[in-house]
């Protein structure tokens, strides 16, 4: 993931309380869709919209077992994401704010 933009997805998933919640449960390690589903007042349908989403993205993973789906959280990713998070939120020598003042300087 080399760009903003291929961040935005991501962004984009998490920006559900339902699915924040989805990716906290999957910190405890491998689920079922059953055993998510305990955690919520919703429907399985309404789960299975919310799983299509954060899989999409990648930011969880998928894997068939016989008759069930496991999920669990895509670690390498959610890993991405933090140090993304990191270098967008301080100050860095290629810092976009550093361009904009140059650019704001010059005209």
């Amino acid at each position: 993931m080399d760009s903003h933009i291929d961040y935005v997805p991501i962004f984009k998933a998490l920006a559900d309380d339902t699915r924040l919640k989805i990716i906290e449960i999957l910190s405890c390690g491998e689920m079922c869709a059953c055993d998510i589903l305990e955690s919520f007042k919703i429907t399985q349908p309404t789960l299975s919209y919310h799983m299509k989403i954060l899989t999409e993205c990648g930011l969880v993973k998928s894997r068939k077992d016989g008759s069930w789906i496991r999920y669990s959280n895509n670690t390498e990713l959610i890993i991405l994401l933090s140090g993304f998070w990191n270098h967008i939120t301080t100050q860095q020598e290629d810092c976009i704010c550093k361009n904009s003042k140059e650019d704001l300087l010059c005209d």
